[in-house]
């Protein structure tokens, strides 16, 4: 585990904090959840519900996942044997992956791509096989996907909505993957933790709707994107009863179990009603726009994200080749942490000036960085 012991949102915060900088590179609200669902919490804690949850997670819960995924796409999911709780989604990738995979076993990925999965892969001893998206539209390139699979190939970890891109992956990309996913009989490890968060006219396809896929998908989400409580780390995964099975066993010697007052408020969450839903990805659809015009005055090229908290800038326009650079300058010169997309990546030259900014914050904290961002031409 050396090449993981710190990771680039704990160095870009800790700038951000000594500099007093508005900090975009870090992607968590800053703003509370429905009242609803915090009120539930504390009547969770006031009504006792301080000690051990049940180990696969509250029936509460359990049943409210089930009932989602019915709900918004049509699955079929039983909650006493086919869904667990876990200690966020980074818990359920984590479980996941060492309970399916040996050393030497092969997990496709997607670069650019959420840092906990490489260190995942490390930890249950098997090798990343990447596929490279490349900026500005992060396409999946056929050709490039079928070459990452082979023989030893046991695990495909997809992210839509991703981190960083703000890509959504349409239904074309994912019927590839899941038709090379049952030619080599592999399990497809799908996080969704950005599902309610697509904006315009995209349309986000859980890759366990598609044929022949229920049956070997291990879908993941979590609570704190969806409603702005990060920091209680509750997720869930469902698949198969041996698929999650497996999981369960290695999650119960990482945390056991955990947030037991919390699961009741996020089953409240998981149940309110479309209105809900629709608001929050139209209130982040205006933060984005607010903040790709916002890099766009200021001089970056940008790509537009369908889904997540993130844009992704150029800073190549701006005369900035390294972003790493640019991320460890942009605190002290304008006031602003971003975070640089090189990290990412295998091969941080795929995308050596990409920087990443989240605008899952309140419009006046936006409104303060772009104006600071503005002032950044005149001081290269």
């Amino acid at each position: 585990m050396r090449p993981f012991t710190s990771t680039i949102f704990a160095e870009i915060t800790a700038l951000a904090t000594r500099t007093g900088a508005i900090n975009l590179g870090q992607g968590f609200p800053d703003t509370d959840g429905p009242d609803v669902i915090l009120d539930t919490a504390t009547a969770a804690i006031r009504g006792g519900l301080n000690q051990y949850p049940p180990g696969p997670g509250m029936p509460v819960l359990r049943e409210a996942v089930a009932q989602h995924q019915k709900r918004f796409y049509g699955l079929d999911v039983d909650p006493d044997t086919e869904v667990l709780v876990t200690a966020g989604a980074t818990e359920a990738i984590v479980a996941t992956i060492m309970a399916l995979c040996e050393p030497g076993d092969e997990v496709v990925t997607f670069d650019p791509v959420y840092d906990c999965y490489a260190a995942s892969i490390a930890l249950a001893g098997a090798v990343k096989r990447t596929v490279t998206l490349r900026w500005p539209d992060f396409a999946l390139d056929e050709t490039r996907l079928r070459a990452a699979f082979g023989w030893r190939t046991r695990v495909v970890l997809v992210n839509t909505p991703q981190n960083p891109t703000g890509k959504v992956f349409d239904r074309a990309e994912l019927e590839l993957i899941a038709r090379l996913a049952r030619e080599h009989d592999a399990v497809v490890v799908t996080d969704e933790v950005y599902e309610h968060q697509v904006f315009d006219d995209g349309v986000h396809v859980p890759i366990a709707t598609l044929p022949g896929m229920a049956e070997r998908t291990v879908t993941i989400s979590s609570a704190g994107k969806t409603f702005s409580v990060t920091g209680w780390k509750v997720g869930w995964l469902h698949g198969t009863a041996e698929l999650v099975a497996a999981a369960r066993a290695v999650k119960q010697f990482l945390t056991f179990v955990s947030a037991g007052p919390f699961q009741p408020a996020v089953a409240t969450g998981l149940g309110l009603g479309d209105d809900f839903y629709a608001a929050l990805a139209g209130g982040l659809q205006a933060k984005r726009d607010l903040l790709v015009e916002g890099l766009r005055a200021a001089g970056f090229a940008v790509s537009v994200p369908r889904g997540t908290y993130f844009a992704i800038a150029d800073a190549a326009p701006l005369g900035f080749a390294d972003g790493v650079e640019l991320c460890q300058r942009l605190p002290e010169l304008v006031g602003v942490a971003a975070v640089p997309v090189s990290v990412f990546y295998s091969d941080p030259t795929a995308a050596p000036s990409l920087v990443r900014f989240a605008f899952c914050k309140r419009d006046e904290v936006l409104h303060d960085a772009v104006e600071r961002l503005s002032r950044l031409s005149a001081l290269l």
